[in-house]
């Protein structure tokens, strides 16, 4: 039978340059997002649709910039590894804060911190901060794409496994990772011993030693078709959760905050909108992505479910702030586009 799922091979290094260092997708992700945002407030402050000036993009993109790194990382570590605030090492950067390489930014984080860098910008250039989150809210879309795509390259944030009736004949769309054999079966020898246990017939193929579930797993990323016949059929096929979130929290977010700033409304509309839209799509593809280690469910939830009921409900009462306040109205991509 042939496994119609696919089986993750990308390469999380867009260019390598040694073994552990190079120019990664998620790095890439993050310039092609902010690139994208920098563009789009050019455009808006040229259609007199925000009143941020086309010039001072760049300095309002650089204020950005800082919020998501600074918040997203201190986030992270305070959502879902607290101890990196307090490990410190012999390598650099020497503070597990600091070691961004390793991975681990919380998007709950990175919002808070562009908050902050709004008030901070707002007052300095005389911007409303409400018309100034608006702003973000719309042009964080394509960054949130990008940044679910790199997640799914990268082979990271791994969604449910699919039911067991659909184990022997996974759907197309499914995914099968390769380093399920050390992320999962070697830690789990009891459950997965008769898995390991048909390894062993690699060991004519591969090299054997203390690699050699590694070098099984190196293999099929390799391309080793011996290796991949072999294994394939023996993987868990998962949902591919990076790909939803990448839909609902790119595209889906985007045309639907299009839509509502169709015509100018109030200022604080749109971000009031981001939070319920964004709030929700997480409640719902979250249900398809396995909770991260060692963070506990509570009532039932991700850490990443409980924290965007939050945002839900700060959505909710911002929206009913904005609304009833008279305000300058902004937007209009209507008018922008067709006049």
């Amino acid at each position: 039978m042939i496994d119609k799922s696919y089986l993750h091979q990308l390469d999380p290094f867009a260019i390598q340059i040694t073994e552990t260092f190079g120019l990664r997708w998620y790095g890439l992700a993050y310039i092609a997002g902010f690139i994208v945002a920098w563009a789009l407030i050019r455009w808006m402050g040229r259609k007199k649709i925000s009143t941020i000036e086309p010039n001072r993009a760049g300095d309002f993109i650089f204020a950005a910039v800082l919020g998501v790194l600074i918040g997203g990382r201190v986030g992270y570590c305070l959502f879902y590894d607290p101890t990196l605030l307090y490990t410190f090492t012999n390598e650099f950067p020497w503070w597990k804060l600091l070691a961004i390489q390793d991975g681990g930014m919380a998007s709950h984080g990175g919002m808070i911190g562009v908050f902050v860098a709004f008030i901070i910008w707002g007052k300095r250039n005389n911007v409303s901060l409400l018309h100034l989150i608006d702003i973000g809210a719309l042009c964080a879309t394509p960054g949130l794409f990008f940044g679910r795509v790199a997640n799914f390259i990268n082979g990271e944030l791994w969604g449910k496994a699919l039911s067991a009736d659909c184990q022997p004949n996974p759907p197309a769309w499914s995914v099968k990772y390769p380093s399920e054999i050390t992320e999962v079966w070697l830690q789990n020898p009891e459950q997965f011993g008769e898995q390991l246990e048909k390894l062993e017939s690699l060991q004519t193929t591969i090299a054997g030693g203390n690699s050699f579930h590694q070098t099984i797993v190196s293999e099929m990323y390799a391309g080793n078709q011996i290796v991949i016949e072999t294994v394939q059929p023996m993987l868990t096929a998962w949902y591919p959760s990076q790909l939803f979130q990448a839909v609902a929290e790119g595209p889906f977010l985007f045309f639907a905050m299009f839509i509502i700033w169709w015509k100018p409304r109030n200022q604080g509309i749109l971000a009031s909108s981001f939070l319920l839209l964004y709030g929700v799509s997480r409640v719902v593809t979250e249900a398809y992505r396995q909770p991260d280690d060692g963070v506990m469910l509570i009532m039932g939830l991700s850490r990443g479910q409980l924290l965007s009921t939050f945002m839900i409900a700060s959505g909710i009462l911002l929206l009913i702030i904005t609304s009833n306040r008279k305000t300058k109205k902004l937007g209009g991509f209507k008018k922008a586009i067709f006049n």
